[in-house]
């Protein structure tokens, strides 16, 4: 298995197939007719929140925390009587797009210290990136099938260089969809916190569309369709690391 490299580095012409130019041609059509709908409703408020909550759902029962909506509505109004440990750690996840989105929105950026932000609120502690080896991504019949970084210093550099090919626009220079398809595998394959990596990782993909200006506000997930293909999703993830 290769070693991670910076993103920059790979060779941009890779991704100048018909097929692929093909499907991103029909992708942005789609997101702008999303952003045109989005931004004609009155209280676009009420829609991210709902969505929002949606796909805090969605996002948390990828990773085996199941709730149902009448669950995350209890507890979101009355948390101090109904205490619900799934709903609540869905409630955090929603609270994390928030957090994330603002930043996004204030500072036009989407850094390092952003997603740490993120992480943290998720999980609702401040360990930050890992510290200590022994991280290791495992099969369903406990197979060892990818150890990411281990050297603390390692993990901090690769995401220093994400950072970078996350802001710079000047730095790569492919369509935003494919940066957020690179970004999400490099940002999962550093794995560099001790959880709530996958759902980090699916709170960025957002928040890079509404950095880009691709989108307006946070309105469009993929982890419905990844619990319907989960197992895919996974294989595929490792298919381009080996």
């Amino acid at each position: 298995m290769q070693p991670l490299i910076p993103l920059e580095r790979l060779n941009s012409a890779r991704f100048e197939t018909p097929v692929i130019l093909k499907k991103l041609a029909l992708a942005s059509r789609y997101l702008a007719e999303l952003k045109g709908i989005a931004a004609s409703i009155p209280n676009q408020n009420i829609l991210i929140n709902s969505l929002g909550l949606q796909e805090a759902k969605d996002s948390s029962e990828i990773e085996n925390i199941v709730t149902t909506h009448d669950e995350l509505f209890k507890d979101d109004v009355m948390p101090p009587v109904y205490a619900n440990s799934a709903a609540k750690e869905v409630l955090r996840y929603r609270q994390a797009l928030r957090i994330g989105h603002e930043q996004v929105k204030r500072s036009g950026l989407l850094t390092a210290n952003h997603i740490i932000e993120i992480q943290s609120e998720l999980e609702s502690n401040h360990a930050g990136f890992r510290k200590l080896p022994g991280t290791e991504l495992k099969a369903a019949d406990g197979r060892t099938v990818y150890t990411p970084p281990q050297d603390p210093a390692e993990i901090v550099a690769l995401m220093s260089d994400l950072e970078r090919f996350i802001n710079d626009d000047e730095l790569y220079a492919v369509d935003p969809l494919i940066k957020m398809a690179l970004i999400h595998h490099q940002f999962e394959s550093i794995h560099p916190f001790y959880d709530g990596n996958g759902r980090t990782g699916r709170i960025i993909n957002v928040l890079y569309l509404v950095k880009t200006g691709l989108l307006d506000i946070p309105v469009l997930y993929l982890s419905s369709h990844i619990v319907n293909s989960k197992s895919d999703y996974y294989r595929l993830l490792q298919t381009v690391r080996t």
